[in-house]
């Protein structure tokens, strides 16, 4: 959302005799230049108030004495007749208190007559039923990049002016730079590129890198993502040939000439099929194929016991995913966040989640690939398998033999094993029913049995160990072979 088009959002909800906004953010210096620009627009007086300052008119110092307290504040507006902007800074902290909830419904009442707004900001606020029909809440995104541009040149500037700083960029890699700060707000936009010119007197593509870094350790303080640098993923796939082809194509949908023939990027896939059989390692290989970061989106961080506050990290959580542009956005299990049969057992949680995700899927306009994965399809809304949600749905089943051996190969290379030490004709066999991680825990076990008898692994061990393993296929074979009748003919194969 540009600058332009918040302020022409604000001004509709001013004119159209909204007497309160809630502005959950902490830019506050960004807050104060979209409601001074709109108030501008408007010509309305403007005025901000805080707890140690009481409330003045912007521009200049213009104090009213006796505004300090929160309801002395509130008596001084209710008798103001003046149309007029007030920005209330981290003010939802004293609704709490009865006498001042009671004193905001009657000032917000009064506003809804004669065209004054209230706008309270902070980084967390809640309000009380009462007051909460009275409020529309104003979702200021992230800076977009003519912002952020701006921030840019303005800090380039200053420290070109002061001779501290040599700059090694050309246009191109300036515009890099501008694109990996996509995701912070200004505030953080200023110190990041302060910081990376400083750092060693030279503003050069290292910075590009020490920015996406800053922007990672973001997401990991944040608690609700887990960040997969692409150095980091090594990660290997064995079999996928069709998942693997259709990728090659998608990827060419992020490319500058299906711009220019007004193509969307492509949206995600989503992944369905037997556990253990490598629907969760695609997420990760497609990332590293493509040589783009992972993020990892769990729904049991996003679950919170306040009414409101797991929606709000689900929108948090989707904010940081954006931030890191391009990405692949991993969602895990997404059954156990947007199943919707809970009725009334979860609040309308998964419910309202689902919503959220689903328009943000058909419009989103950052460079997000999502690879959602699901173990069970039952709970499933079905809205979310009606073609044109996702650009695919895959059907991951069990392994057949060539995928077997290619997954044998891959588990012992990477414990130190020769493959051509083993018959592979004889493991493949043995191993048929089983999912990739299955035979994965063949190898690590038997490796183990290997060390405890002091001999080396070989065909006997791997083989021992198979015979002593129950998989999936047998021990819930029903549930199986339901989840294939009900992706038979629905969903594209990945082999």
């Amino acid at each position: 959302m540009s600058l332009s088009t918040s302020i022409h959002d604000i001004k509709t909800l001013v004119l159209s005799y909204h007497p309160v906004i809630v502005m959950e953010t902490v830019e506050e210096d960004r807050v104060f230049s979209l409601l001074q620009s709109t108030a501008l627009e408007l010509r309305m007086p403007f005025f901000q108030w805080s707890i140690t300052t009481g409330l003045v008119r912007v521009p200049g110092k213009s104090i009213m004495y006796g505004t300090g307290e929160p309801t002395s504040l509130l008596s001084t507006l209710h008798q103001m007749d003046t149309q007029a902007i007030f920005l209330l800074k981290d003010f939802a902290r004293f609704a709490t208190d009865h006498t001042v909830a009671r004193q905001l419904r009657e000032v917000s009442q009064r506003f809804a007559k004669n065209r004054s707004t209230l706008v309270l900001s902070g980084a967390t606020i809640r309000l009380s039923p009462e007051i909460e029909h009275n409020v529309v809440h104003f979702h200021l995104k992230l800076p977009e990049r003519e912002e952020l541009r701006k921030v840019f040149n303005t800090v380039l500037h200053s420290l070109v002016s002061a001779n501290r700083i040599e700059v090694l960029l050309d246009p191109r890699e300036r515009e890099e730079l501008v694109t990996a700060l996509s995701g912070m707000t200004l505030n953080q936009a200023r110190q990041t590129i302060a910081f990376a010119a400083l750092k060693d007197g030279k503003l050069s593509v290292g910075a590009i890198r020490e920015i996406l870094e800053r922007k990672a350790q973001v997401i990991r303080e944040s608690g609700l993502l887990e960040y997969f640098p692409v150095e980091d993923n090594r990660f290997q796939l064995g079999g996928f040939a069709r998942l693997k082809s259709w990728l090659v194509r998608a990827r060419t949908g992020f490319s500058r000439e299906a711009r220019e023939l007004n193509l969307p990027a492509p949206r995600g896939i989503l992944i369905v099929g037997v556990q253990g059989c490598g629907k969760s390692l695609a997420a990760k290989v497609i990332a590293r194929e493509w040589k783009l970061p992972l993020v990892k989106l769990d729904a049991g961080r996003l679950f919170d016991k306040y009414i409101g506050e797991s929606e709000k990290n689900f929108r948090k959580a989707i904010s940081l995913a954006e931030s890191m542009a391009p990405v692949v956005l991993w969602i895990d299990e997404i059954e156990k966040a947007m199943a919707t049969g809970g009725g009334e057992a979860d609040g309308g949680v998964g419910r309202r989640m689902f919503g959220s995700f689903l328009t943000w899927l058909q419009e989103k306009k950052h460079e997000v690939f999502v690879v959602a994965t699901a173990n069970d399809l039952s709970i499933l809304p079905p809205e979310l398998l009606r073609k044109g949600r996702f650009d695919e749905i895959f059907f991951v089943d069990l392994p057949n033999a060539d995928e077997r051996g290619a997954i044998l190969t891959i588990h012992l290379k990477l414990r130190k094993q020769d493959p051509s030490q083993f018959d592979f004709h004889r493991l493949v066999e043995a191993t048929e029913g089983f999912s990739g991680a299955e035979i994965e825990q063949v190898v690590i076990a038997a490796l183990y049995r290997g060390l405890h008898l002091k001999q080396p692994l070989d065909t006997e061990l791997l083989v021992k160990e198979i015979s002593e393993t129950v998989p999936l296929s047998i021990s819930r074979r029903e549930d199986m072979q339901k989840l294939r009748e009900m992706s038979r003919g629905r969903f594209v194969s990945v082999n």
